[in-house]
Order: structure tokens, then C-alpha cells, then sequence
């Protein structure tokens, strides 16, 4: 059974999903765009059975409610960490996709010490290799469209289902996976202009997120939190990301290719990837 709250935190108030025991392990999920909670669904139910488990509308979508929601991923994993602290989350791994995973950069160099695990799925960090080859690639044409003032909210609103349909089919393996219902849901979450116009911010903050997250390599401090890298067999090369990641000072960085899948692993093969992440946890917690 799913439990639905609103927990208060700074300027707003945060969805929060949960289930579990509160007594085992806490494992945090933040969603992607253009997702919601409702994303990370079926690994909710798995993880519910062994850990204590939950999932979060991010600032500003769906029904987390704040009037000036962060854009900046950095502020938005202080939004996250005040709801770590809310809630009195132990021995706590985070797990990020997408937009999300950029927030658990952040995360994990501000606050090492609510953490004990990390997982980043599908996702190139901002200012770390290989951004830079990303944000040149030709069909990532929509980081610089979305970053754009104004534009992408006028020609979206109204077309949302249209509009997000074409990433989820584009970037998919199995974008069948992604049901009309989800879909639905997913458009429900940006329907406000306000949401809408949260996810497109998160766009326009990747240059001060660049710029943050390179002077944090540049303090060449090492960061011990373990990081589990996933990533869908369809999206490429996983080696530059990881090279990226030891560069940028983690030093335990594990990689995870989810065969059959795409951008959107956790609606296309939340199985394969919960497996991954237990079994990530699991032989954490064994090494003490």
C-alpha cells in the first residue's frame, strides 16, 4: 500500500510517496522531465518490501506545491535535503534519473553525511565530462529549446501530450511501456503554467549547474559516498560517464547497463533496475 502525504518544507510543500518499514534502510527516488513520482511507481512496490521506500513530486510539479520552486540543482538538493531532515531518513540511499540524477550530484557533495548510498540513472551531469560532447550532439537539441525564455511555454502549453509524447517514443526502447494512463499523468503533473514553466527552468539553470559543479571538482575534495551509475543498453557508451564521475572525485563509482532499455528505464524495466540497485545496497550494507 502507497501512502500519500504533503510534508512542509522551505517556501512550499513537498508530495511525498511512500512504503515500507520505517525501521530498514531508506531509499529516496527523484523523478526526471517530463515525469512524475508516479515514474518510479513499480520500484516503489519492490523496494517497499525490504526497505523503507519513497518517491517525490520534485519542487513545483505535480502536487509539490511552491511558488517559487528552484531551478538550480543545487537548490533544489537543498529542498531535498530539508525533507531528509523533515522526515529523519537513516542510512539513506538516493536515487536520481534524469533531471533528478543532476540533483543527486549536488546532493551528495553538500550533504555526504545523510548519505550512504548514491544511484544516477540516464542522465549526463552538468559541467562534468562528457558534458561538454553532450550539449554539442545535435539531437539533444531541446537543452538549448527549453532554455530558451518564454518560447518553449508558448508553444507547449495546450500541446502538452503531443509534445512530451514525441520524447517518450524518441528516446525509448519500449516507449509501449509508458501507458496512455501514466501519460496522462505525466501531463496532469505540468498542466499549471507554473509547473510548466518549473520544468523548462531546470533547463535554464544548466549553465550556474556547469559552473557550480565544476568548482566543486576544482576543490579536488574526494567524495566517499559509493555511486551506482545506470544506464539503458540503448543510450550509448557508458564509459565516458563513469571516467567523468572518478574524475569529478568520486572514488567508488560502479556502472549498470540495463539490457533492453532506453532513457526511460525505470517505466521501461523497473524489474532489471531494481535488482540493480538492491543488489547495489545490499552489498554495501554486507562491507559495513
Amino acid at each position: 500500500m502507497l501512502n500519500h502525504e504533503q510534508v512542509s518544507v522551505s517556501n512550499g510543500s513537498l508530495h511525498v510517496v511512500s512504503c515500507g518499514s520505517r525501521d530498514g534502510p531508506a531509499v529516496l527516488f527523484l523523478h526526471g522531465w517530463p515525469e512524475s513520482w508516479l515514474s518510479f511507481e513499480k520500484i516503489l512496490r519492490l523496494a517497499g518490501q525490504s526497505m523503507y521506500a519513497l518517491a517525490i513530486d520534485l519542487p513545483g510539479i505535480g502536487s509539490s506545491s511552491m511558488q517559487d520552486a528552484p531551478r538550480a540543482k543545487s537548490a533544489m538538493a537543498d529542498c531535498v535535503h530539508d525533507l531528509v531532515q523533515q522526515i529523519g531518513l537513516k542510512r539513506l540511499t538516493l536515487v536520481g534519473q534524469d533531471v533528478g540524477g543532476m540533483v543527486v550530484f549536488p546532493y551528495l557533495s553538500r550533504y555526504p553525511g545523510d548519505l550512504e548510498r548514491a544511484v544516477i540513472m540516464d542522465v549526463v551531469i552538468p559541467g562534468i565530462k562528457p558534458w561538454e560532447d553532450v550539449i554539442r550532439n545535435p539531437y539533444i537539441w531541446h537543452f538549448a529549446f527549453h532554455a530558451v525564455p518564454n518560447l518553449p511555454e508558448f508553444l507547449v502549453t495546450g500541446k502538452e501530450r503531443a509534445y512530451f509524447d514525441y520524447f517518450y517514443s524518441a528516446i525509448a526502447a519500449h516507449p509501449e511501456r509508458i501507458t496512455d494512463e501514466t501519460r496522462d499523468q505525466y501531463v496532469k503533473a505540468y498542466a499549471t503554467p507554473l509547473a510548466l514553466s518549473t520544468g523548462f527552468n531546470w533547463y535554464r539553470a544548466f549553465t550556474q549547474d556547469a559552473r557550480e559543479n565544476r568548482e566543486v571538482v576544482a576543490r579536488s575534495l574526494p567524495l566517499e559516498t559509493p555511486l551506482l551509475y545506470v544506464r539503458g543498453d540503448h543510450e550509448g557508451d557508458i564509459q565516458p560517464y563513469l571516467a567523468g564521475f572518478k574524475e569529478a572525485g568520486i572514488r567508488e563509482v560502479h556502472p549498470a547497463i540495463i539490457p533492453d532499455c532506453g532513457h526511460f528505464a525505470a517505466d521501461e524495466q523497473p524489474e532489471a533496475v531494481w535488482e540493480q540497485i538492491a543488489a547495489f545496497i545490499k552489498a554495501a550494507e554486507e562491507r559495513g
